[in-house]
């Protein structure tokens, strides 16, 4: 199933403003890291065509996914939480909500300009370079490559 484009604008405009209304309640490192991983967002797009930028993007996205889990399990107002405070705190947990998603969208922008997934799985399996493979039940027999002309079978011309 293919996804729908979504432009980064739209992407980084949603949490930019989920992220305001979620510093009415998280301040401090909440706010240094989403703002810190917007200016990454505007920064990949003003580079329409750079790898690196929204590579460092959608990495920080999933790193923020990871930091506002702990922050804001740390840092939730137990007790006298007015309307204001239950609003910040709950589109601080809509942005969480709705980062996974726009992982996606910005992966599948990272694939538009050209980036590729590197995992090298050879623990796990065989390794998927053979360019010098022979097998033992090879019916040629490897070539020397410091054997004379006369060992590889070849007749000498003279020389």
């Amino acid at each position: 199933m293919e996804l729908p484009a979504v432009n980064l604008k739209v992407i980084l405009l949603g949490h930019w403003l989920l992220t305001t209304w979620g510093c009415i309640v998280f301040s401090g490192s909440y706010a240094w890291a989403n703002f810190s991983i917007l200016a990454l967002g505007v920064w990949a797009m003003a580079q329409r065509d750079s790898v690196d930028a929204i590579s460092m993007f959608l990495g920080g996205l999933l790193a923020t996914i990871f930091l506002d889990i702990v922050y804001i399990s740390i840092f939730y107002p137990r007790v006298g939480l007015t309307d204001t405070g239950r609003f910040g705190a709950g589109m601080a947990i809509l942005s969480l909500l709705l980062k996974p998603f726009s992982c996606c969208f910005v992966y599948q922008m990272y694939r538009e300009r050209g980036g590729e997934l590197q995992i090298h799985t050879g623990f796990l399996g065989p390794s998927q370079d053979r360019s010098a493979y022979q097998t033992i039940d090879s019916a040629e027999a490897p070539v020397d490559p410091f054997a004379s002309p006369e060992d590889r079978g070849q007749t000498a011309r003279g020389y």
